[in-house]
């Protein structure tokens, strides 16, 4: 080839890598495949909200473990499972790329999603994927990713509650999509990260709590009538979800919250958003993104671009250092604790060649690492992992500590994708949701019961 024919190729390789690496940390993620006019809503009679037996209401699950309570799923799907419904309108626009997931309740289905520059929240029968109701607000918003929201919506009795890659927090009556009310937390002192508020808006007690950033660091405001009680900051908002941890023994304990936000990792007490302690973890690009996990009084944080994971004991004044590792480096993929150990997904979540790992929870070796399913997202059920890999094809994995237990799987499961499938499954009420972009698919993953 000669020198220059070298240098032109190397030349061709680093602007390559160059221009990836720009779409992966900026990118506009803009729509394909089919796209439906969205429908209207029937004029009919609302029906009154039920609950379901394996309801999933939150980020996380009820329960913030990320399990969900549905039992008796099929375990062989060589055949495939079977589609029950697919939409294709939740994203309207071509920057409109929409990221969050869905919640259940009973009868009601609600996933937010962008109808051109307007923030949508949807609500569908979760049965038939039929619109039982639609609002929206119009809302501003950067188009990096999608200009369509990132954070999971909270069910909370008769509410339901977004926040958009804005800054909007809404509460919504969940019977008929009426807005209760509506704040903007750039409104108290919050600044917008990079890529969008991603952090899901967590309901304890009378509160609604989100992770705003700049001077207002953390936000909690009155479920009911939006009123800020308290704010904690200031710090650089990061991109995970909130937790709650109960530090300290039965008789003398708080309640806290835990923040996973731009630098670091902090515990403010519930009561008043008091810092207790901070624990410095700063990554390239401000991108803490995985849910801290809690493990009794200790608790497991993990980030990419080479930073690795730690283990945490935490006390109500400070969080010691109990190992570190560079085994499990996640993007924004959620670990799992289960029987001592750490399993979780490790690597940038733009390609689909990261590695599924299990790390001893106790020290913080690493008992085995495979790349046998990609990059993906997960929910734990019936014993299993239920995986989805950014391709869409789906895995059900058995947790082993001796290695990779893969029991069935079903490729395409989202039909042909362009583009990085970042949602996580949900499994409420016997059914499989998928989601990527402007698409929904339900599929049956519960035999038929006896009644």
């Amino acid at each position: 080839m000669g020198i220059a024919g070298t240098l032109v190729a190397l030349l061709v390789i680093v602007t390559a890598v160059f221009w990836s690496s720009i779409r992966i940390l900026m990118g506009t993620e803009g729509i394909s495949g089919p796209t439906e006019a969205i429908p209207e809503v029937a004029a009919t009679e609302l029906p009154p909200l039920t609950e379901g037996r394996a309801d999933w209401i939150c980020w996380r699950g009820a329960s913030l473990d990320g399990t969900s309570t549905v039992t008796g799923i099929v375990k062989d799907w060589s055949a495939g499972l079977t589609k029950l419904w697919e939409v294709n309108y939740l994203c309207s626009g071509r920057s409109a790329a929409t990221w969050s997931a869905p919640v259940v309740k009973g009868n009601r289905l609600v996933v937010p999603g962008r109808d051109k520059g307007r923030d949508t929240v949807f609500c569908l029968n979760p049965e038939t994927g039929d619109i039982i109701w639609r609002s929206s607000y119009e809302a501003k918003a950067k188009s990096s990713h999608g200009t369509g929201p990132r954070a999971t919506p909270y069910i909370d009795g008769e509410f339901v509650y977004t926040f958009g890659r804005s800054g909007v927090l809404v509460c919504w009556k969940l019977l008929d999509g009426a807005q209760v009310w509506r704040r903007n937390v750039a409104d108290i002192g919050a600044k917008e990260p990079n890529w969008g508020h991603s952090s899901s808006p967590l309901v304890v007690g009378k509160l609604v709590i989100v992770q705003a950033g700049g001077t207002a660091g953390t936000a909690a405001y009155d479920k009911t009538s939006g009123d800020v009680v308290w704010k904690a900051g200031p710090e650089r908002a990061g991109y995970a979800a909130l937790m709650t941890m109960r530090i300290g023994d039965q008789e003398k304990h708080i309640n806290a919250l835990l923040v996973f936000h731009g630098e670091g990792l902090e515990a403010l007490a519930l009561d008043g958003g008091r810092r207790l302690w901070n624990h410095p973890w700063e990554t390239d690009y401000g991108v803490n993104a995985t849910t801290p996990v809690v493990d009794a009084q200790r608790v497991f944080i993990t980030s990419d671009y080479g930073r690795g994971g730690t283990l945490l004991a935490a006390s109500d004044s400070a969080a010691k250092v109990v190992w570190k590792s560079a085994a499990i480096a996640s993007h924004h993929s959620d670990p799992f604790v289960i029987d001592g150990h750490i399993y979780g997904y490790s690597g940038l979540s733009a390609q689909n060649r990261g590695d599924f790992t299990c790390v001893d929870l106790e020290t913080g070796e690493q008992r085995w690492s495979s790349g046998g399913m990609g990059w993906g997202t997960w929910v734990q059920v019936d014993g299993h992992l239920l995986c989805c890999d950014i391709k869409g094809n789906i895995f059900l994995v058995k947790p082993d500590p001796a290695g990779l237990n893969i029991v069935t799987r079903m490729p395409r499961a989202l039909g042909d994708v362009r583009g990085p499938v970042w949602t996580i499954p949900v499994l409420a009420n016997d059914r499989l949701y998928l989601r990527f972009k402007q698409k929904l698919v339900c599929y049956k993953i519960v035999e038929e019961r006896t009644p």
